[in-house]
């Protein structure tokens, strides 16, 4: 028989929602599991934006300090470069607030740090290696009430039957799927492909991508090298390597020259990481004794690299709705409404944004609406418009449609 763990709040997913949420509810006196299926936070290749939303939280929470010794890239302003002509569509001090950049830190990083922070307090309980397989319900109905999972850990299965079971195990949520939840996908024509390059000898501004009428691709500026991607069309990656990893590092170049110096230094396909695109979103996050949160209920692109911090916003508001409910030992369903009807709205301005930039721009050939150079009414039109888009788009990136803070009720018990 396996082992049977009692909690108040059991979160599937030790990524950027599971680990807010689960030190939230910590440091408010919540009894918290939190499952990671990895022995580690070390995973490449994933988002690692940290936006001046998240960066104000990480001041409510008194971790600042902490925050800022570890090793980061700061970004107050972001090019783009379009078929050679050089843009900035985005400019943080458009905030005229004290947080106005970007800060650029692996993902593992943040993640130990709030970790860490967790580990202070005796109900929160990290367990890494665990992974749930499959959730248990009230009497074993199909319908009935969610009580908890099954999971695999390093010592054998367990069960873990709580109050609240959180899904934030990302995309491919394997609790959101044992419950029947099924996303409505709207479908993004691109993929991604990610790759890491070292830093040049002399270093452009601090650019999010080139684009061009052949291709796109991104150079996002860490401490000693690129994260660098290149969109493709969706499904086109065997086609990719079919024409070889020397055609690819062509490519990259035709499109950001400036990589000419290390762009050898990708040597196989080995080091280029697939990463398949999706915008999707549950119609109903929650079932009774279970919400979806981050991925798991709305995937988001690449795109404004948001993704990590709507997940983080999800986590503070369902902290902030449901801890009273929690410490009393029971959650109902319209509490757990109250998450999506507070995160929802956001969430549906924000993909539909990211949509229509695949559509029109973010995608592979998109930068060839603009000459090089700019004829003289693609000049005029940028000089009227770039300042609003960096009034909106400040707004948009750096702190979304509706950021969240850390009410009074979750101080520390």
């Amino acid at each position: 028989m396996p082992d049977t763990i009692t909690t108040t709040c059991c979160i599937s997913g030790g990524g950027p929602a599971g680990i807010t949420l689960g030190l939230l509810l910590a440091r408010a006196g919540v009894d918290t599991v939190v499952l990671e299926k990895h022995l580690d936070f070390f995973r490449d290749f994933r988002g690692d934006t940290i936006h001046p939303s998240t960066i104000d939280l990480i001041d409510q929470l008194g971790l600042r300090a902490k925050f800022d010794a570890i090793p980061q890239s700061e970004i107050h302003t972001l090019d783009v470069v379009v078929n050679g002509n050089r843009l900035t569509p985005v400019d943080f001090s458009k905030l005229h607030r004290k947080n106005d950049y970007i800060a650029l830190m692996p993902q593992w990083d943040f993640l130990s740090l709030f970790a860490e922070e967790g580990a202070k307090y005796p109900n929160f309980h990290l367990m890494m290696g665990a992974e749930a397989t499959g959730i248990l319900r009230e009497g074993g109905d199909a319908d009935a009430r969610v009580r908890g999972v099954t999971a695999t850990t390093q010592t054998g299965p367990v069960e873990i039957e709580a109050v609240l079971t959180v899904a934030a195990d990302g995309r491919d949520s394997s609790v959101r799927d044992a419950a029947g939840l099924v996303p409505v996908d709207f479908g993004v024509a691109i993929d991604l492909l990610w790759f890491r390059l070292p830093r040049t000898t002399v270093n452009p501004p601090d650019t999010l991508a080139y684009l061009d009428a052949e291709s796109m691709v991104i150079t996002i500026p860490r401490h000693d090298y690129y994260q660098a991607g290149m969109l493709i069309p969706k499904g086109g990656y065997p086609e990719v390597q079919d024409a070889r990893i020397e055609e690819f590092r062509a490519r990259i170049v035709r499109v950001a020259p400036f990589l000419a110096e290390v762009v050898d230094s990708l040597k196989d396909w080995d080091q280029v990481k697939l990463l398949t695109v999706q915008v999707d979103r549950l119609q109903q996050w929650w079932q009774d004794g279970l919400l979806c949160i981050g991925d798991a209920a709305h995937a988001m692109s690449p795109a404004f690299g948001v993704g990590v911090n709507y997940a983080i916003q999800d986590a503070v508001a369902s902290a902030n709705l449901l801890v009273d409910a929690l410490r009393a030992g029971a959650v109902t369903t319209e509490e757990l409404a109250r998450v999506q009807a507070r995160r929802l709205p956001p969430v549906a301005r924000m993909q539909p944004i990211q949509l229509r930039l695949h559509n029109v721009i973010a995608k592979p050939g998109g930068g060839g609406f603009l000459t090089n150079p700019m004829r003289w009414w693609q000049r005029a039109i940028a000089a009227v418009l770039l300042p609003i888009l960096r009034q909106l788009s400040a707004r948009i990136v750096g702190r979304g449609f509706r950021p969240e803070v850390i009410e009074p009720q979750l101080d520390p018990r």
